[in-house]
């Protein structure tokens, strides 16, 4: 089985585990934005805004800026190079289960040919 420790991750997933952080993640993809802005297009309060950009600064994935009064938002410089790579790790294992799988429903079906070709190998 794949293991695996660190913080980040916990961070990482915690922080994309909500919908509403995961569509500021798209915006922000789109252009920079202040929160007032954010809570606008999502039609929240400022207080929520305030809460969601809090969490996704803490995983690195939104970094702000205060400019005069006002908060702007952006990307974060970290990737998800971690995440991308844990989740692959489990795609790999869950897809040769999967083939397995295959291979075992195959014998069942045709179980005469496949001992056939069994013994001749």
């Amino acid at each position: 089985m794949v293991q695996f420790t660190g913080g980040h991750l916990d961070t990482a997933f915690a922080a994309l585990a909500d919908p509403t952080r995961r569509g500021i993640l798209e915006r922000l993809a789109r252009a920079d934005a202040s929160i007032s802005e954010l809570a606008d297009s999502f039609r929240m309060t400022l207080t929520g805004m305030k809460k969601h950009v809090g969490v996704l600064e803490h995983a690195d994935l939104v970094a702000t800026e205060k400019v005069g009064r006002v908060r702007i938002c952006r990307l974060g410089a970290r990737r998800l190079d971690a995440e991308v790579a844990w989740i692959e790790r489990y795609r790999q294992l869950w897809e040769a289960r999967f083939d397995a799988l295959d291979r075992i429903v195959e014998d069942l079906q045709h179980p005469r040919t496949n001992m056939t070709r069994r013994t001749r190998s």
